[in-house]
């Protein structure tokens, strides 16, 4: 509960009460099932929830296990589209559906232009992450360009290739392997500048991308740092080319106590 706190608390829009109310809607009312259900949470609104969305994901495996089984997980996630609007404890009513596009980058506003993308490529939610998803995406922003295709949709370039890294990203958002971490690192005070770890991506933006290296506050790696030649050939056409639960190695550039804040340099992607 404490790591988990002293992460969300220093999301975009979040605030240590907020971030307690949030873990205290979970321990009530069960995992959240869709991005949607933080309307729910108290103190939690319409600014709040559209600066910090898009850096809260849900995770597939954790709705799957509430949901007891993998049929009703599947029936639940794809074939109840229009369906399964119910109460839920809190303020109010949400849908209690699963949405693919929660697990990935993609911010909730983006939602409907991610699907107007799909739909224009014969695409689909169930094929995200897939390799003939990425070879289709792939294939209608080399024969229309990128501006092309974002002016279609109505949406900057940016936009779309942030939309375009959401889909073909294999959705792995797990955090928990801990032989990513130094066992001897456990907190910002440990850190030092120079000093190389490993650690996992944890949520990527326009500036930058964040990697959690096990002390309990993500660091940030800008955008500056995030180089072609550190990365593997088959990532240099992302926007940013760091994904969700990628592993990376890193070196602290600095470690800011009093802000909270930690910078970091890529190294290099690890398999």
């Amino acid at each position: 509960l404490s790591y988990v706190f002293c992460f969300i608390r220093h999301i975009a829009g979040l605030n240590a009460g907020r971030a307690r109310s949030i873990m205290e809607w979970k321990e009530k009312n069960g995992p959240f099932l869709n991005r949607e259900q933080l309307k729910l949470v108290k103190g939690l609104g319409p600014k709040s929830f559209q600066q910090c969305a898009g850096f809260i994901r849900i995770n597939p495996e954790t709705v799957r296990r509430y949901t007891a089984d993998s049929y009703h997980f599947y029936s639940y996630m794809f074939l109840h589209q229009t369906a399964g609007k119910k109460k839920v404890k809190g303020s109010g009513s949400t849908s209690n559906q699963f949405n693919p596009l929660d697990q990935t980058c993609i911010h909730p506003e983006s939602y409907s232009i991610a699907l107007r993308f799909l739909s224009q490529i014969a695409g689909s939610l169930d094929q995200m992450g897939s390799a003939a998803l990425r070879q289709s995406i792939e294939s209608s922003v080399k024969s229309r360009g990128l501006e092309v295709l974002a002016k279609s949709l109505d949406t900057t370039p940016e936009t779309l290739q942030l939309i375009v890294d959401g889909l073909t990203q294999p959705p792995d958002i797990s955090t928990d392997n801990l032989d990513d971490f130094k066992r001897e690192i456990v907190s910002m005070n440990d850190l030092h500048d120079g000093m190389v770890l490993t650690g996992r991506v944890t949520n990527t933006a326009l500036f930058g991308a964040f990697v959690d290296i096990g002390v309990g506050r993500s660091g940030l790696i800008p955008k500056r740092f995030i180089t072609l030649e550190k990365l593997p050939v088959d990532q240099r056409r992302r926007s940013l080319a760091l994904g969700p639960g990628e592993r990376v190695e890193v070196q602290v550039m600095n470690v800011d106590l009093q802000r909270n804040r930690i910078t970091l340099d890529l190294i290099r992607v690890l398999k």
